[in-house]
């Protein structure tokens, strides 16, 4: 059965004819006939990523997973109402900005404002973890991949310094497109209605953002990544270096250059080919795979180069999983193979609403900014972090600085004082303790250290919060770190001091990982809590409570 026929008029001023045959009904418009052809054929194309879906959501499981359990097993001291940077506070002050809680809610959407207290967070915190555990085990459907986008979005938005980093919104983005891989209630593995293809596109759509603007923002950012050195200095100074990252440092500047030409080939070139027929896709998704795995091995970037990895795997079809994934998953993808639905569903109309949407806000933001010479490096440019833009490492340190925070109970502060130091959990200190592997879990205070260690108090003011900390013993704060040199009596002056770190040789007879270097002066002056300007920054910034 056909639908109601059109009939076009030569001009509005001559009646049609009520029994106009056939040959004088003009054919529908050929644009609208091959828009529906297209759109049909895409629809039929899903059927070819049942296996890529199984895998894009049983990924992002896992990233989200981890990224609540670091949230349920750090949030507190650093949010929480006695926290580093409490969030309490800052919902107060964004409350008197925006006028109300419920403006403030529009603005920046928080389950959070609703309730704050630390019981609340790290509820939130867990049922997440929970929640991505059932996805990571094989169940997902819409409707729980969209509260976990929510919780997540709730957290990023009192987060403060501790969320500024982009895999972040990048985490938020992936998670918001594969919302639209599933169904809105069935949660199996292998549902009857395989995915739309418009959806696979998003997501090669997002992996050639990503890619594509780290490649641009070395180019157009430090002078190291065109003259090939950038890997000189990279291995040694990223923010939380592993093992194989000292082997590397070492390696020959032939190697090194020859590892930023891969780079810039990875990043610059490859992205293109992932909209490109199947052998070119797959060629594409096994290198950017490859390279994300790279990163992964040679340093501990959290779960940054893992989220990444997600939006690549776009880049292969079924034909590709059949042949890696493990027979008995392969089966049951076949065996939900349902009939194939040749016309235009709601499924179909959600999927070309949802890129159209895509591509009006990839115009308005990411797009702009990829093409300008002031490109912006991990940019969101809507409240709910939908699509955004990314980059990473467009400037390389040449030199490593770290933050050593010292404490001693003696009466004086002078250097003759018995000054014991603070280990962070996987930063580096301790000249002889090895390197961590943590990816892709992330110690986000050992990360803001890294940063901090770049600027001054005055720029990280939190760091005297963290100082009144070290000074009361707090539990919290202390969790967070490595060790305590003062188990039994709070010291009575911490202080700050700053050194040039570099890898030692290796093979060194002392067994050393680094060597270090005292700079001139404090990074911060010895305090004790009775310090009249330390409680006057304390009583300022509202972090002295009753």
């Amino acid at each position: 059965m056909g639908g109601p026929k059109i009939i076009m008029a030569e001009t509005l001023s001559e009646p049609l004819s009520p029994a106009a045959t056939d040959e004088q009904r003009p054919a529908r418009p050929a644009v609208f006939m091959t828009a529906a052809r297209w759109l049909l054929r895409l629809g039929k194309e899903g059927e070819n990523y049942r296996l890529t879906r199984f895998v894009i959501l049983r990924s992002l499981g896992l990233v989200y997973l981890v990224a609540f359990l670091v949230a349920a097993n750090q949030i507190i001291p650093l949010i929480g109402h006695d926290g580093l940077l409490p969030a309490d506070s800052f919902l107060d002050q964004l409350e008197a900005r925006f006028g109300s809680k419920a403006d403030g809610f529009w603005q920046l959407p928080s389950v959070f404002w609703f309730n704050r207290s630390d019981a609340f967070i790290q509820g939130v915190m867990w049922a997440g973890a929970a929640l991505s555990f059932i996805v990571l085990s094989g169940y997902a459907n819409a409707l729980m991949l969209f509260v976990l986008w929510a919780l997540y979005l709730s957290l990023i938005h009192i987060g403060q310094l501790w969320y500024s980093y982009g895999w972040e919104t990048q985490l938020l983005e992936t998670g918001f497109l594969a919302m639209f891989l599933c169904p809105l209630i069935d949660p199996r593995p292998f549902p009857a209605r395989a995915p739309h293809v418009l959806i696979i596109w998003l997501f090669r759509w997002m992996i050639f953002r990503i890619m594509l603007g780290a490649g641009l923002i070395k180019i157009r950012g430090d002078e190291c990544w065109r003259d090939l050195t950038a890997l000189y200095y990279h291995y040694e100074t990223q923010p939380v270096p592993n093992p194989l990252s000292r082997v590397l440092h070492f390696m020959p500047p032939w190697f090194h250059k020859g590892g930023v030409v891969f780079n810039h080939f990875v990043e610059l070139i490859v992205p293109w080919f992932g909209f490109g027929p199947r052998f070119a896709r797959h060629i594409a998704g096994v290198l950017m795979v490859g390279f994300m795995g790279v990163l992964i091995f040679s340093g501990n970037l959290s779960f940054l180069n893992w989220l990444t990895i997600i939006p690549a795997l776009a880049c292969f079809d079924d034909t590709f999983w059949r042949r890696v994934l493990p027979q008995f998953i392969v089966s049951r993808a076949n065996a939900s193979d349902g009939p194939h639905v040749s016309r235009f569903h709601l499924r179909g109309a959600v999927a070309v609403i949802l890129t159209l949407g895509v591509g009006y806000l990839s115009l308005k933001g990411p797009v702009p900014n990829l093409l300008s010479p002031q490109q912006a490096m991990n940019t969101s440019f809507d409240r709910f972090h939908l699509v955004n833009t990314y980059g990473a490492f467009g400037t390389v340190g040449r030199e490593r600085f770290e933050i050593i925070f010292e404490g001693t109970s003696d009466a004086l502060s002078d250097e003759l004082a018995d000054w014991k130091p603070y280990e962070f959990r996987v930063k580096p200190g301790d000249l002889s303790r090895r390197p961590a592997v943590i990816t892709p879990y992330h110690h986000r205070l050992d990360w803001q250290i890294w940063f901090a260690a770049m600027a001054t108090p005055n720029e990280y003011p939190w760091t005297v919060h963290f100082v009144w900390k070290l000074l009361h013993n707090d539990p919290g704060t202390l969790g967070l770190l490595a060790n305590n040199p003062f188990p039994d009596a709070q010291p009575r002056f911490i202080r700050a001091v700053l050194y040039r770190y570099k890898f030692a040789p290796l093979g060194n007879k002392e067994g050393r990982w680094w060597q270090r270097e005292r700079m001139p002066g404090m990074w911060l002056r010895a305090i004790s809590k009775d310090d009249k300007n330390l409680r006057a920054v304390m009583q300022s910034a509202g972090w002295l409570r009753g």
